[in-house]
């Protein structure tokens, strides 16, 4: 089989890493190039270490049409601008947020979230890949909203690790300030409110209730953790059953009959669902690798669809489990 070419740019953050640490051990990709304007010359290693011996790679100051698929893993407002320049003929997979509600680009994009809409995905040239708040939750959701069974408001309350503030330093990102401590960021306005809200109402159209989420930056690395609660009628026994069906043919989401936590999916591209019912309370807790299925795994589970690869291919991860 004729290996893919993929390109990134934008390579020297985390998701830029994560998707070098995927693609250069992933069995049907070659790595055409790395861009990086801040680092372009220097050695793809001397940024990401744990990739010492494992590629000689160099960053390049300017992409490079000479691709099968070209990542993009820039800052918000970035990737518009780029589009332009990238061959038509070049599948794209953007990492950022700014084709996921809608395309104001030449070409359209396919929002990416394989659980959703794994048909289109195969079928498209543009992936939008969801954000990774927005991955947890809706994978927490869809299979009663395929149902018709949320109507109730929903409270979300849910804490990601420090990698989600992205690398550039900041106040709360800091390990002084972030160590053994907890804060509530953009309470109610979190920007993937408006990704969950959009793939519910794909599946139950007429979708109104509110939707609260408090989101919190927790004293870890990595991983999301997010509680999901809300009223609902219905057996605890019906509604895993549910779950089981919707995600029978999803090779990455798994429905756990016992309570779950982080270190079960930290460095894969898992999705684990926990259900559990007080009266008509039902709360639904995920976890997942926010670098991993709710970015860089992700990109490249999409990849594999568009390239009609085996879904899971370079994605057989193991958790750190402790």
């Amino acid at each position: 089989m004729k290996r893919i070419k993929a390109g990134i740019i934008g390579g020297a953050g985390y998701t830029g890493g994560e998707l070098l640490r995927l693609l250069i051990h992933h069995p049907q990709v070659e790595i055409a190039f790395v861009q990086s304007r801040s680092h372009a010359g220097a050695l793809v290693s001397s940024v990401h270490t744990d990739l010492i011996g494992d590629t000689a790679l160099e960053f390049s100051e300017a992409h490079s049409n000479d691709a099968d698929v070209i990542f993009l893993c820039l800052a918000h407002g970035e990737s518009p601008a780029i589009i332009g320049t990238i061959d038509p003929k070049v599948k794209v997979i953007d990492l950022g947020q700014d084709f996921r509600i809608s395309s104001e680009a030449a070409r359209p994009f396919v929002y990416g979230l394989p659980e959703l809409q794994r048909k289109d995905i195969e079928q498209a040239a543009n992936i939008a890949n969801p954000g990774c708040f927005a991955t947890a939750i809706q994978l927490a959701l869809l299979p009663l909203a395929a149902k018709n069974l949320l109507h109730s408001d929903i409270t979300i309350s849910c804490t990601t690790g420090s990698t989600g503030a992205g690398q550039a330093l900041s106040g709360s990102s800091h390990f002084s300030w972030r160590q053994n401590n907890l804060s509530v960021y953009k309470a109610f306005t979190h920007q993937h409110l408006a990704e969950i809200g959009k793939s519910i109402r794909q599946l139950q159209p007429g979708f109104s209730s509110k939707v609260t989420m408090i989101p919190q930056r927790g004293a870890f690395a990595r991983g999301i953790l997010a509680c999901t609660s809300f009223s609902t009628n219905g057996s605890l026994d019906t509604l895993q059953q549910i779950y089981e069906d919707y995600y029978g043919s999803h090779p990455f989401v798994h429905l756990s009959k016992t309570n779950i936590d982080l270190k079960q999916v930290v460095n894969t591209n898992k999705c684990l669902l926990y259900l559990e019912k007080h009266d008509d309370q039902l709360m639904i807790v995920s976890v997942i690798d926010n670098l991993l299925k709710g970015a860089s795994g992700q990109a490249v589970q999409n990849m594999n669809l568009l390239f009609g690869l085996e879904e899971t291919s370079g994605l057989k991860l193991k958790a750190t489990a402790f």
